[in-house]
């Protein structure tokens, strides 16, 4: 459109509808396939529980039943059941709901009237069914779309809503939904709700203890320092420990969300642990020391709380409740008075934690010497980088202007590609979308950490330059990626150093991968076509349906390298369709064990595993070894 034709026919209203399915990720952050924890998949089921935990923490219902069958979710509770006047409503106009009116929902997630329409919009089909006082009345829609509404019947339901909904494959391409992350998103629920409980495909999700379960589940207790301590209050709740891991792994929560970015809820918290320890021991200890190795997690109820995106992944609220206390006073006071008590009336665990911190200040003073001065290399590197193409928009900016929604939603997708050599980063930088995603280049194999201290990191040159091109050097508040992909070539070399990455990062900021930002990159290893059409094969499952499906003897390329692939072709796998592995950690994984099995000394043990999961497959098209896709992950993933 030019300049010239700039009308009043030039102006369009958007109805909800088409608005969100037009900008979707206004409303639940990025789309994604379902391989990381925030995409838009595990959104849509988030806003449909969410509701169901509004109604338990109202005190009505204390079970809810889910079903996820293949791309179909199922979601009923027992709380009051929605108006049925206003179900249609409810689920199709915007800004309609419930919590405007803070009387009937205190303190819940939900508050703009958004989420439930941002699901339905964004199905193939949608259905929703209130029972209430012994009536029902459903309603099904496709796409946002009414198909049809029932008038109220008699039912013998108990009361509650169920919700049934597909979502969209247009929208969500090649989506699956993976049981690690339902895990954990219905484990926080109950963590966060006593006397939920939640039934999942038959199996039940139910916690006793609150904040000191998710700490047992999350971290390996055989590796903490002192059993966890759990410190309770009016609307606030809290659990710690200190274990031997870098970094600080911590676990917020607001009104039952788990804020994955913080806010400052957990701002307060950090520094209200700082202020309340150097105070009980009386000395000026330097702030990263009391929280090294920290594993910690802190759930707040706030009236009204104010989030810095739909997705309600960063809380912005500075006060409890309207005319209240102020966020920072409100967890200062409790903590001041609570871990202050705990301490006096358990020295041991007192004397343990001061041992834990003089260990870090020793640790941290032998490293000063020799950090400053590769501070200083680093610092005179990064002016003419060249192993760092990075993009524009990052992670840990703040967005601001009119176009801060869309910013937002670029930093969900901001990411690093660290790639092996000049010729794969080569492919990778010129096919970039160069706004979001930048590319970091390896000179070879890294070394092995395993073992060796964090002075390492320092002195490795390679090591410290992407710990500074992540800035990752004081914790994860500044990372500027949120997405870490690790693009290496699908054959022994490229595995290894898959391995060696992956336990760098596991060895000295386990958090990245904790929380999930570590990923392995797929490239196809097959490009199958004739003059009609290209299919490219990831696997050789997908290189004989490809064949099939073609015939006629199709051209087939064997990709040995990302180097092979052309920067016009590696564009189709480093955009939309993307497919990443995540890197995940069992649950209270024994990191340094898992490490010192696979990275350390050539065990008997190791060469059995090896010998027993070596998989050799001929490439049909000339006969050569190749080492399939699902191989290589299977492999690089042993360590995670």
């Amino acid at each position: 459109m030019t300049a010239s034709n700039y009308d009043e026919g030039s102006i369009r209203s958007l109805d909800w509808r088409e608005h969100i399915r037009l900008r979707p990720g206004m409303y639940i952050g990025k789309l994604g396939d379902g391989n990381a924890p925030d995409d838009g998949i595990y959104v849509l089921v988030k806003e449909v529980l969410d509701n169901c935990i509004d109604e338990h923490m109202m005190g009505f219902g204390s079970k809810i039943e889910i079903t996820i069958e293949d791309r179909s979710v199922s979601a009923r509770d027992y709380g009051r059941g929605v108006p049925l006047g206003k179900l249609v409503d409810v689920a199709s106009k915007i800004n309609t709901g419930a919590k405007y009116d803070s009387k009937a929902f205190q303190k819940s997630v939900g508050l703009n009237g958004v989420g439930i329409k941002a699901v339905n919009a964004l199905s193939n089909y949608f259905k929703i069914e209130s029972y209430r006082e012994g009536k029902m009345r459903s309603a099904d829609f496709e796409k946002g779309v009414l198909l049809d509404a029932t008038k109220e019947t008699k039912t013998a339901e108990p009361n509650g809503t169920f919700v049934h909904f597909v979502p969209d494959e247009t929208v969500f391409k090649n989506f699956h939904f993976k049981p690690d992350y339902l895990d954990d998103l219905l484990w926080n629920y109950c963590y966060l709700n006593a006397g939920l409980t939640i039934y999942f495909n038959g199996k039940k999700y139910v916690s006793k203890n609150g904040l000191v379960d998710l700490l047992r589940r999350k971290a390996n207790e055989d590796e903490l320092r002192y059993p966890i301590v759990s410190l309770k209050g009016y609307d606030i709740e809290v659990a710690f420990s200190h274990g031997n891991d870098y970094g600080e792994d911590l676990y917020s929560f607001v009104n039952g969300q788990y804020t994955t970015q913080g806010g400052t809820h957990q701002q307060a918290f950090r520094e209200a642990f700082v202020k309340t320890v150097r105070d009980f021991y009386k000395k000026d200890y330097d702030a990263s020391d009391i929280r090294q190795s920290i594993v910690a997690a802190l759930a707040v109820r706030v009236q009204e709380p104010v989030f810095e995106s739909q997705t309600k992944t960063k809380l912005g609220s500075q006060y409890v409740s309207e005319g209240g206390q102020s966020m920072k006073s409100f967890v200062l006071e409790f903590m001041s008075r609570e871990l202050d008590n705990y301490l006096h009336k358990n020295p041991a665990v007192a004397d343990i934690l001061k041992k834990r911190i003089e260990q870090s200040e020793r640790e941290r003073k032998e490293l000063s010497g020799i950090k400053k001065l590769a501070n200083e290399r680093a610092k005179k590197a990064n002016l003419h980088n060249k192993k760092l193409r990075d993009c524009k928009i990052h992670y840990n900016e703040e967005p601001s202007g009119k176009n801060k929604e869309e910013v937002l939603e670029k930093q969900q997708q901001s990411t690093i590609f660290i790639t092996e050599g000049d010729s794969a980063s080569g492919s990778i930088t010129k096919s970039r979308n160069v706004d979001t995603q930048a590319v970091f280049s390896l000179r070879g194999k890294p070394l092995n950490s395993f073992g060796l201290s964090k002075k390492v990191v320092y002195e490795n040159e390679e090591f410290n330059l992407l710990q500074h091109a992540l800035n990752i050097e004081d914790g994860l508040d500044g990372l500027r990626y949120k997405n870490i992909v690790i693009a290496t070539d699908a054959d022994v070399d490229g595995m290894h150093i898959r391995l060696l990455l992956m336990t760098f990062f596991l060895q000295f900021f386990p958090d990245l991968v904790k929380q999930k930002h570590v990923y392995i990159l797929e490239t196809p290893l097959f490009r199958v076509r004739n003059k009609k059409e290209t299919i490219y094969c990831y696997d050789e499952t997908e290189k004989q349906a490809a064949i099939k499906k073609l015939g006629a003897k199709p051209e087939i390329t064997r990709f040995k390298g990302l180097g092979e692939i052309s920067p016009e072709e590696f564009g189709r796998f480093i955009g939309e369709d993307m497919r990443v592995q995540p890197v995940l950690l069992d649950q209270g994984a024994h990191i340094y064990s898992l490490l010192d099995y696979f990275m350390g000394k050539n065990t008997p043990q190791r060469q059995e595993f090896i010998i027993d999961n070596l998989k050799i497959e001929l490439d049909l098209a000339d006969d050569e070894p190749v080492a399939t896709n699902g191989e290589a992950e299977q492999k690089a993933a042993a360590v995670a």
